[in-house]
This record gives structure tokens, sequence and C-alpha cells, in this order.
């Protein structure tokens, strides 16, 4: 690979001899009292007994950021991991930097779980993320742009192209780039410009040559004679110009075929400098609760859409040169002010900004081969042939047992057969269903519509509250709601969370409902990316909850109490406290006792107390965190017995579990929600009692896998810090994405956390019940 230096252009020249640390040398007297500051800072943040939610999120993205590090990966994996880590931290700015500003902004009081009240919490979480950033930017120049070459790819600069490519590339300019790009003047005459988040944008500053008219009408002053005007590149323009070679793919960024060509925007005028940088904006919001009806909410819904767009800038990363220097201070200053930031919010690039943009090179038909082959879904345990995805009647089906899905592992197939068998069957009467993401070409969808052509009762609850998806959500329920379903848009002050279907079908001597409960989203392309668990049943406990739970979303109604659902913002939080203290009253009596909770974040404190008091009990608990955790485990006196692990590899972790050992006869339930306080108090959840006992064994199957990885884990320590776990000396990999493929029913039925749990009798019975179950299945295909 070969990359010629010019110290006049700012990225892609040399980029790993160029990416150093910048000297400055501030007076002794200010590193003392910085170091004395952040010392205390510190010192408050190891003193509390949580752990910051914000902090702990970004040491989630140095996790995902991780699996960009390990050479086992092909160079487009570890590519992929980076752009996921730089999409990932977009929307951090964007919500979770936006919900801090927003208390900022308007002086209202904030104390994190660190202890730290708004102002130093934010130099904190800022210095935190500008390590990050340097750690990707590291990354990414000393160890996968070297591996460029080896694997038929080449990022350049405009002068490295051959003179052929750079007549293409000044043509495409041309036709497809110059006709896009407005200069956006600001100064004295002009209104400062709306300038988007998330795209690409130059800061061009100008000068007039000398006696010109407009030149005449400013002061001698330098600063007087610069003008400032900004280029923004469109964002649905490839970032990526390629060029194919004998035996190398050329990619050049588009920011600089921009560069090389922006002097056709200003003619007759001296650019005195030339600034590439984006912006991230606070795309954090709320709705006000309002009793007007559901079309004002969709406006207002849209509304916020809009403003999202023009939020408060929280975030500029900007390019720096070889020396380690903006190109323009003046024009850096004067966004500062403009955007009311400081030193904190700018954040300096050495390499191409926005790593995201590496998706276009993965896709790449040339190297899509170098992308890992998704492992065939295999059939649900004890149930359908290798290689039957489908069967004929999935009612007959569900009838006979309950379906336990492990997704991806497992396929969505019997959910959209469900869905797609109900709306054409002339013996179903009603479908209901709760929506937070759907599919860009949503199966779903299409089903509901054809169910409600067909003269069925569709309800659909949408919840288009639902970040990033708002605009997607309301075009396919408004699709629906023309069809002649019904319809609601969310409720009230809540978003609907929960994963629930509920199908209901006259079978002559009875009408029978069929109910499908998940975690996660009845979405066909994330079910091949998210581990998720679903139970198709048509168990009348279930069936008669799930009415009944629909009967207060979709009407007014106030049951006295379920069976086998827990919900929120009924009573999830007491429901799980009361499960919680019942194992450490067990504990404290001398009985079995463990609980094992896998969730996507750990948030809530009034759980979080009630675990500290159950570990100070003697319980032992095995948390599986995938992103924010803020308890601290390992504490002397407070969580000894408490260990808190992150799984983080091929696919991403959505599934929620939690296990209560309850004296050897355990209590699993799966779910959507998390042990937030959003998810307990502004969410509508649900969490489903996993009944049947061959379900119940391979929830704990689950849970057990999850806490013998050793490839994709990391366990977190008392400072807050996680460790990747290794391979034991005389020890196996044991990588659970690979080994749910591999289940048999056999592992099932004996898997165990805490002993003792279960006796060999009921293991017997177990496996019996597999066995009976599988040769009934082949029996009805």
């Amino acid at each position: 690979m070969r990359y010629s230096f010019n110290p006049n252009r700012t990225i892609l020249g040399n980029l790993v001899s160029r990416f150093m640390h910048r000297q400055t040398n501030p007076p002794a007297q200010a590193i003392d009292k910085m170091a004395k500051v952040s010392e205390k800072v510190s010192s408050v943040i190891d003193q509390s007994d949580y752990l910051s939610r914000d902090l702990s999120w970004l040491k989630f993205n140095e996790r995902v950021l991780d699996q960009a590090r390990s050479t086992e990966r092909t160079l487009m994996e570890r590519l992929k991991f980076l752009a996921i880590s730089a999409s990932n931290l977009d929307e951090f700015f964007m919500i979770r930097v936006g919900s801090l500003y927003n208390y900022l902004d308007y002086h209202k009081q904030r104390i994190d779980y660190s202890g730290l009240r708004e102002v130093p919490f934010r130099k904190a979480l800022f210095t935190n993320a500008q390590q990050f950033c340097r750690d990707q930017q590291q990354l990414f120049t000393e160890e996968l742009l070297p591996l460029f070459a080896e694997n038929g790819l080449m990022l350049v600069d405009y002068q490295d192209l051959t003179p052929d490519e750079q007549t293409e590339a000044t043509s495409y300019f041309d036709r497809a780039i110059y006709p896009t790009l407005t200069p956006m003047l600001y100064d004295y005459t002009h209104t400062f410009p709306v300038l988007l988040a998330k795209v690409l944008i130059f800061g061009v500053v100008t000068q007039s040559p000398d006696g010109a008219e407009l030149q005449s009408l400013r002061s001698e002053d330098e600063d007087d004679r610069q003008r400032l005007s900004f280029v923004q590149i469109p964002a649905n323009l490839p970032r990526f110009l390629s060029f194919e070679r004998e035996d190398v793919t050329v990619f050049i960024p588009i920011e600089e075929i921009v560069r090389q060509n922006i002097k056709k925007l200003y003619r007759n005028v001296e650019l005195t400098s030339v600034n590439l940088f984006r912006i991230t904006r606070n795309g954090d919001f709320t709705l006000e609760e309002n009793d007007d009806d559901e079309v004002d909410f969709i406006d207002e819904v849209r509304q916020k859409i809009k403003n999202r767009r023009l939020g408060r800038v929280t975030r500029v990363e900007v390019e720096i040169d070889a020396t380690g220097h903006v190109g323009s201070p003046w024009m850096l200053n004067l966004l500062k002010k403009r955007w009311e930031i400081d030193d904190l919010n700018i954040f300096e690039s050495r390499t191409m900004l926005d790593f995201s943009a590496f998706w276009q090179i993965i896709n790449y038909p040339d190297f899509k081969d170098d992308m890992p082959r998704p492992h065939a879904p295999v059939p649900p345990l004890g149930l359908l042939r290798a290689g039957r995805d489908k069967t004929d009647d999935i009612f007959e089906l569900i009838k006979q047992r309950d379906l336990f899905l492990h997704h991806p592992y497992n396929n969505f197939e019997p959910v959209l057969q469900l869905l797609e068998q109900a709306a054409e069957d002339p013996h179903v009467l009603a479908i209901k269903i709760t929506v937070y993401r759907l599919a860009k070409r949503s199966r779903i969808t299409e089903a509901l519509l054809k169910a409600a052509e067909n003269g069925k009762h569709v309800s659909v609850l949408f919840e288009v509250k639902a970040r990033f998806d708002e605009e997607n959500n309301i075009r396919e329920a408004q699709r629906l709601q023309k069809a002649g379903c019904f319809v609601i848009y969310g409720i009230s002050r809540f978003k609907t969370h929960t994963k629930l279907l509920l199908v209901v079908r006259n079978e002559g001597s009875r009408v029978v409902r069929y109910a499908h409960m998940a975690t996660g989203n009845y979405n066909e392309d994330t079910s091949k990316l998210y581990t998720d668990i679903g139970l198709l049943t048509t168990n009348e406990v279930y069936t008669h909850d799930i009415s009944e739970f629909f009967n207060v979303i979709t009407g007014h109604s106030l049951p006295n109490e379920y069976q086998y659902l827990i919900t929120a913002p009924r009573d999830m939080r007491e429901q799980l406290v009361r499960l919680i203290r019942l194992e450490a009253d067990n504990a404290k009596h001398g009985l079995p006792s463990g609980i094992c909770i896998k969730v996507n974040s750990l948030e809530d404190k009034e759980v979080i107390n009630e675990l500290y008091k159950a570990s100070q009990a003697g319980v032992p608990i095995r948390l599986i965190v995938r992103s924010i955790c803020c308890l601290r485990p390992h504490r002397t006196g407070l969580s000894e017995n408490i260990t808190v692990r992150s799984i983080v590899g091929d696919f991403l972790e959505h599934t929620r579990i939690y296990y209560f050992h309850n004296n050897g006869d355990p209590k699993v339930y799966g779910g959507s929600a998390d042990i937030m306080v959003r998810s307990f108090d502004r969410r509508i959840e649900s969490l489903f009692y996993l009944a049947d006992p061959r379900v119940k064994q391979q929830a704990i199957l689950i849970l057990d896998y999850n806490l013998r990885d050793n490839v994709n884990a990391f366990e977190l320590n008392e400072d807050g810090n996680f460790k990747k776990c290794d391979v034991p000396v005389g020890s196996k990999p044991f990588n659970m994405h690979q080994r749910f493929f591999e289940v048999t029913e056999k592992e099932a039925s004996k898997a165990r956390l805490f002993d003792p749990e279960i006796k060999p009798a009921e293991v017997a019975q177990i496996e019996e019940e597999y066995q009976e179950g599988a040769e009934r299945a082949i029996a009805d295909i």
C-alpha cells in the first residue's frame, strides 16, 4: 500500500506516521490545579456504590471496539465492528449527552449515579469519550489500515490516483457532486445557516482580492476581512468512489474529491482555509401528555422529529493537519461561540471522519466473501426434523405443545407463518399485536393488511415513539389504519415496549387462542442478528392473561391479577423485588438460593439495592448484562457474592431472562423489560413465566451457556472496568454463539445453575417428554 505525503493535505497521506499526540505545555500551576480536580472527581466516582450509567455505556462501546482488535477476525469483520462503534457513539451523543445538556442548558440539577453534579460529570464524560475516540483512531491507523493492501484494497488521496482515475473523479464531481453543493455564506449580511447533523461539512474561509468592492466595505482588521461559508456534502451520495485496478480496488473518500475541486464553487476569491468537520446534535425529546386526538399526537411526533434535526450541538468532529492543528482556529472559535461549546466538545481527528462510512466497503461485492457466512438456523429442540423450518399447519403444531424459539439459532419463520396463515385462515376471527420496530419491508405488515382485507378484526398497538423508527412506524401504522385495522398510536405518556401477539380462532366446538410472547421485536431482519427468545402457546393461562392485557391497553380495563404475566408500569419492580427477597430469606434460613439475570441494561437503584441486600444475605448472584450496568460487584461488605459479565460477539445480545432458584424449584421468566427506571415507570412491559418444564430447561441452558462462555465474555471488576475472559489453561474455547447451533435435548434437560436444582427423577421425566415430543412432531409432519 502506498501513500504520498504532503503536509498541506490533511487526511489519508501517510496516516500511520501522522497519528501522534499533540504536545502542549500549560503552566505548571495549571497542571497542578487540573490534577487536583481530576483526583477529586476520580475519588467521588470510586467511593460511590453505583456505577455511572453513561460511563458504563462508554465501557460497553469499548467492548464493541475490542471486537475490531481481534486478529482472528477478517479485515471486513473488524471494519464492521469499528463502524458499529462509530454509529453507537453518534447515538450516544444524540441521546445521552443530549439529555445531559437538557439539564445544563436549562440550569436544572442532576446528580449522576457516580455522585457527580452535572458540570463536573460533563467533564468526566467528555474526557472518557475523547479517549475512546483516540483509541478508535489508533486502532484504525496502526492495526487496520496496514491490512488494506494484503486484502486487495487501497484507501487513497486524490494525488494517489492515476491520471485516468483523476479524470474520472473530476468528471464524477462535475456531473454528480457539483450540482448538489451549495456554498452558504455567513457574515454581517447573511444569517448563520442550518447545518445538518452527521453529514460532512467543509468550513471554507475566503478573502476577497485586493481592490474588490466588498473588501472596501470592511475594516483593515484581518479577522474582518475573512469570510466564512459552509459546504455540506449530501448524505445520499456514496461516501467512496471506487476504481478497479489489476489486483486491487481503490477507494477515494468523496470529501477528497470535493476538496480537490472546491475552487469551482469560489471563483475569483482567495481560499485561505478549507476545514472538514462533522457535528452531532441533541436528539433527545419527550412528548407532553395531552388530551388531544391522535392526529394531533402524530403531528407532535413529526414536529419533534424535525426539531431533532435542529437540536443543540453536542459534538464537533474536526480534522487536523499533519502538525496537529485545525486549519482555521478563527473558524473553530467562531463555531464554539455560536454553538455555546468549548474544547471538550471538539473531537480532533487525524484520520477520516465517521468510521460508520466503512459499511460501503464492507458491502462492496468484491469483499462480501470476506464476511463469514451466516450459520443456517436449526430446528427448535425436539420438534422439527433438520432442514424443516415450516410445518403444513402451524396451529396444530402449537396446540400440541409450547414451542420455544431461540433466535437467531432458531428461525423466526414460525412466528411469520402463524401470522400469514392466520391472515388467510377463514376460521381466524381476530389478531392482536404490539409493534415497536418493524423490518423495512415487513412481512408482519403485509400479513396484517391481508387479514384486514379478509374481514378479520385486527388490533395493532403501534409505538410511534420508538426512537429513530418514528417515521417508519407512523407510515406503516397509517397503511394499516386505511386498510381497516384498529390502530392505537401508543398509550398516553408510556412507551409500549412489550412484545405480544394473540390470534383468536373458531374451531367449531370452541374458540382457541394462540399466543406469542417474546423478548425481541416483530422484525424478521433483526431476528437474524439479535439473540432473543419467544414462546408460541395455546396454554389458556397465558392466553387469558394476554387477552386481559390487550383489554387494558386497547380499552379501559383493570384486571385483578395475572397468573403468568408480570407487567409494567403496574407492579413489575415490586414483583421482582419480592422474588429477590424470597431468595434472601432462603439464604438466611440455610436453604438453597441463587439469582441469575440476563438483561441488556441494569440501572434501577431499587432493584440494585435489593440485589446488594441479597448478596449480603449470602445469595449467589450471577448477572449477565450486555451494556449499561450501574451495579458495582465485588465490593467488600456490599456485593461480594455478585458477579457481572457481558457478552459481546457475533450477535447482539437482546434476550432478557430472570431466574430465581426458589429452593430447588426454579422460577424463570422471559420478557421485554430490562432493569431500568424507564422500563418500570415509563414503559408498558411484560415478563412471562416459563411454566412448561421443557421450556424452562431451555431457558436455563441459555443462562448456563452465557456463564460458561470464555470467548465473547468480559467480567466487570469492582472499579467499573471490564476484563476480557481468557480460555483457562488446559480448557477448550467455549463460544456460545457457535455452540447454540449444536444444542441437543439431552444438554437442555440436564442444564442447571445452582445445586441442588433438579432431582435425577425429574431429569429422566424431562428427557422422556423431549423424546415423546420429538416423535410426535416427526409423525405430524
